[in-house]
């Protein structure tokens, strides 16, 4: 059987521990759903439900990465929407694999960067008085992201 190149990327991104339950929705696999999972507080207590959206000109135009999952973030706007220089028309190769996105896209979560900003408010708040922001991230976490454990786990 022929499996597609975004088939082989899908089983290639379920290998890498940043990602739980990674799988086509509704079974189209030009749009992918699953878990997060930062490292560094005040996002590691929980999990963040994400899509990945592929063009149908994939590889050559870059795919879309949406949260699902309200996050306290100065790089995700309230829709969602993450500021991912990555998949911006200007910065995207063809050759970029779906991992390297989500990889991008953790490593943001976990380390706001200054330079990637939707919400300004929020941005100012984390220069200008970080306790207050882990504070208020940590709260926002725990009442909107899902739970870490381990579905295999008892």
């Amino acid at each position: 059987t022929h499996t597609s190149p975004l088939s082989q990327e899908l089983e290639e991104a379920r290998h890498w521990e940043g990602v739980r339950d990674l799988r086509p929705l509704n079974g189209n696999v030009r749009c992918w759903e699953g878990l997060l999972l930062p490292n560094n507080p005040p996002y590691n207590a929980g999990a963040f439900r994400f899509e990945l959206t592929f063009s149908p000109n994939h590889p050559l135009a870059p795919p879309r990465a949406t949260l699902r999952t309200p996050i306290y973030h100065p790089g995700v706007d309230l829709k969602g929407r993450v500021c991912q220089p990555l998949t911006s028309r200007e910065h995207w190769a063809p050759t970029t694999r779906a991992i390297q996105v989500l990889q991008d896209l953790l490593l943001h979560l976990d380390s706001p960067d200054p330079q990637r900003v939707l919400r300004p408010d929020l941005a100012r708040e984390l220069q200008e008085r970080p306790e207050e922001f882990r504070r208020q991230a940590e709260e926002h976490t725990r009442l909107h992201a899902e739970p870490r454990l381990d579905p295999s786990s008892p």
